[in-house]
């Protein structure tokens, strides 16, 4: 059985989560972060030298970087689960979840530390006011491509960079933030809500 080394508070544990569920796939969990066994154990850091969550083992096969861990999953039984077939789609899958990895999540981190974790390190108003500005501007891109039409991150086909995304604007969504109008994402996190993953996963998701 698939075991997953992370705190489900975790937004990177998460997104493994929401995948599994999506693929009804098994997996036993267990706690690794703040609060819980430090992922500076040795016993950890065996796994991901990184010390970070989360961590997928499969038997003899250990995997981090969460995102790496989606497209495993999506592909581990029958090779296309999630995932597209043809290189095109697939390639703007690997796209979406790329950048969400780092623009998007770079630019909204210090004021989520600022705002919901209240990290004393955080506190620079013009940094907040700089990381709000850059929340927005990237919301903005979702905005941008989902009013032309698509249902999903690519096309109509749910696919990993749907949870990704999903969990990231559903961080958006529940962060203490005046938020401008972006009626085609809230439109697609109506749809995804819709979903028992998201459910689980990442309604009202801080």
């Amino acid at each position: 059985m698939l075991k997953i080394l992370g705190k489900a508070a975790s937004i990177n544990v998460r997104k493994v989560l929401w995948c599994c569920d999506e693929l009804g796939l098994q997996y036993i969990r267990e706690d690794w972060g703040a609060g819980f066994q430090s992922p500076a154990q040795p016993s950890f850091l065996a796994h991901n030298p990184n010390a970070l969550v989360p961590v997928l083992i499969d038997g003899d096969f250990v995997l981090w970087e969460s995102n790496a861990i989606c497209r495993y999953l999506a592909t581990r039984d029958d090779g296309a689960a999630l995932l597209p077939r043809a290189a095109r789609p697939r390639a703007l899958v690997d796209q979406w979840m790329d950048w969400q990895a780092t623009e998007f999540n770079n630019a909204w981190r210090y004021a989520f530390m600022a705002l919901v974790r209240r990290s004393p390190a955080h506190q620079d108003h013009a940094q907040i006011a700089s990381s709000i500005a850059a929340w927005q501007r990237h919301v903005g891109i979702f905005e941008q491509h989902l009013s032309s039409g698509n249902q999903c991150m690519v096309g109509s086909t749910f696919t990993p960079a749907d949870i990704v995304i999903g969990l990231s604007l559903a961080r958006w969504h529940a962060a203490p933030i005046e938020r401008p109008p972006f009626p085609a994402v809230d439109a697609y996190l109506a749809r995804l809500a819709l979903r028992p993953g998201y459910q689980a996963w990442a309604a009202d998701f801080t």
